[in-house]
């Protein structure tokens, strides 16, 4: 039972200093997500969270999947900002926020999957190579493995959202830095 060992000791340690929980910053975020909660609450549109999510998997499957192309990746886009629009008018929630709600619960993931499903697919539309777990179809080498553009995308992306569909997420890099290993090309038919 190491697990449970480790975390008990470890929540035993007084090696993080004790935060005041009656600063302003609690207390702005506290009323941040109470109106979140409303907001979430008073919907009160006809599709439930499951079928939301349902659609989210569907769409994240056939455009932004392992095998993705520019068109698909576009199309996947129009169609997760489309639902994103459909979970903020038309979500159900049943019940009330008193108390445990486990639809509530899912509602609020489900609303920050269908956001981080867009980061993903704006990643992948901008990233114009094959490598590792992300393939483009149109980026692959005449035997059908991955294509890699190191001089172009020799970086780790991270995609800073903007708050709202006016403004397109903002790509921040961090360069890449290997002293050990050589980056190549995978090839698996070697």
């Amino acid at each position: 039972m190491l697990p449970y060992t480790i975390q008990n000791y470890l929540a035993d340690q007084a090696i993080w200093p004790r935060l005041s929980t009656d600063l302003p910053e609690f207390e702005a975020t506290e009323q941040a997500v109470e109106k979140e909660i409303d907001r979430l609450m008073n919907i009160k549109g006809k599709r439930s969270v499951d079928s939301i999510h349902k659609e989210l998997g569907h769409i994240m499957w056939e455009h932004v999947g392992m095998g993705r192309t520019k068109e698909g990746l576009e199309e996947g886009l129009k169609l997760l900002k489309a639902l994103r629009q459909e979970f903020d008018t038309n979500l159900f929630i049943p019940g009330s926020k008193e108390g445990l709600n486990v639809e509530l619960d899912k509602a609020i993931h489900l609303r920050d999957f269908i956001l981080m499903g867009e980061l993903v697919a704006y990643d992948a539309l901008h990233r114009e190579e094959s490598c590792g777990g992300h393939f483009r179809e149109e980026h692959q080498t005449e035997e059908g493995e991955a294509k890699r553009d190191d001089e172009n995308f020799f970086y780790v992306g991270c995609w800073d959202y903007q708050g709202s569909d006016d403004k397109a997420p903002e790509l921040v890099k961090e360069p890449l830095n290997y002293e050990i290993i050589k980056v190549q090309q995978r090839n698996y038919k070697n």
